[in-house]
């Protein structure tokens, strides 16, 4: 009968200690005074996005790396001009949190996520 728990906690152990995927924890910040109407990610092998960014506002999106590749930014503004942000090279694995901040100024991407140890 000591043998039931013990299976039962070795059991929780194996769940709990199991597989990671690794991810990148995307925030895109508009920081410009003005609205973005559309908004683009690319990413490798896809992209998320999203059709209003508010001023002060931030857009959150979790992604996994499959491939690698460059990241770009791409997003149209309230007075309908477009632009383009080249980002971060992505290798497949990648993991961690990336912030993407627009300004009136630039686009900065900081930091770029890592590839965790053995992956």
């Amino acid at each position: 009968m000591r043998s039931i728990p013990a299976l039962a906690l070795l059991a929780t152990l194996i769940t709990t200690a199991g597989c990671h995927s690794p991810y990148v924890a995307a925030t895109v910040s508009n920081r410009t005074s003005q609205p973005i109407e559309i908004l683009e990610v690319d990413y490798p092998s896809a992209s998320f996005g999203t059709q209003n960014l508010a001023p002060g506002a931030d857009f959150h999106y979790r992604f996994k790396v499959l491939g690698s590749g460059s990241m770009k930014l791409l997003y149209t503004d309230s007075t309908h001009q477009d632009h383009k942000s080249d980002g971060p090279f992505l290798k497949e694995g990648a993991e961690g949190p990336l912030a993407i901040l627009i300004t009136d100024a630039a686009v900065t991407w900081q930091p770029a996520p890592t590839v965790a140890p053995g992956r």
